[in-house]
């Protein structure tokens, strides 16, 4: 069962100085990351509970371009600037999942096992199922289950952030994922065939849908010019709301009260 979103992807030319930018305009600072040796990429990580934001960076490019994800954020950052790049749904059972999905008309792959290595040398785990190539509109969507028994997801790690504060002066939840697309209709089709998400019309209105996903939801709308065309990330934390566009994402800072709005 897919049951939340994970993370959102942005990708960025030098994660280190986009984490900086974030904790000083929004109060959200990064806390983890490492490298993947095997894609020529690396991370930082802003845990926002159990999912997160990852600004991914490449460290050699040459090796990136043979990656599948490697090869997506290089094309998001041949303009020279940091841009929305994906997001991978979480999966409690990733086999039965890519079994469930196959049988609905999915082009899912196995499942395909991944690591990242730590600053501090420990080692995390995953298996991933992806579809053949990025979604047009959405970018990189793929599932992911996490080794429970590696580094990030042990009961202690996952403790340990459940209450960790950010500078806003509160932990900080991940509420919403705002995507435009070019044609609602026909994106929400393609995530019903590949994903079995079932969208309903937002409350937002303007030709907007929703999914929700576990504690999550997922809110496609119409692309427009300019930055009301950005990804949104909502995010639920915080003692008063607050709205920047950075990396070419808008971020929206809501207190917890109002992270569903």
């Amino acid at each position: 069962m897919i049951i939340g979103l994970d993370h959102v992807i942005v990708a960025c030319a030098d994660p280190d100085a986009a984490t900086a930018e974030i904790e000083s305009a929004l109060g959200l600072r990064a806390t983890a990351g490492g490298r993947h040796d095997a894609h020529g990429t690396f991370n930082r990580l802003i845990w926002l509970g159990d999912s997160y934001v990852e600004l991914m960076g490449v460290f050699d490019p040459a090796l990136a371009s043979e990656s599948w994800w490697g090869s997506h954020i290089l094309h998001r950052l041949a303009g020279g600037v940091a841009a929305y790049a994906g997001v991978a749904l979480l999966s409690e059972d990733l086999p039965a999942d890519v079994e469930r999905l196959r049988g609905m008309g999915s082009h899912i792959s196995d499942p395909v096992s991944g690591e990242r290595v730590r600053s501090d040398g420990d080692i995390v785990r995953w298996r991933i199922g992806r579809l053949p190539e990025p979604d047009p509109d959405l970018g990189l969507v793929f599932l992911i289950e996490h080794d429970t028994t590696a580094a990030e997801w042990r009961p202690a790690d996952r403790l340990a952030r459940s209450a960790a504060m950010h500078p806003i002066g509160t932990p900080g939840r991940l509420a919403r994922l705002e995507l435009p697309v070019s044609d609602v209709r026909t994106a929400t089709l393609r995530l019903l065939r590949e994903l079995g998400l079932q969208f309903r019309p937002s409350l937002a209105g303007a030709g907007a849908r929703d999914t929700s996903i576990g504690e999550h939801a997922l809110r496609l709308l119409p692309a427009r010019t300019g930055s009301a065309s950005r990804p949104t990330i909502v995010v639920r934390g915080g003692k008063e709301a607050r709205e920047v566009e950075l990396l070419g994402c808008r971020w929206r800072l809501s207190p917890a009260a109002g992270g569903s709005a």
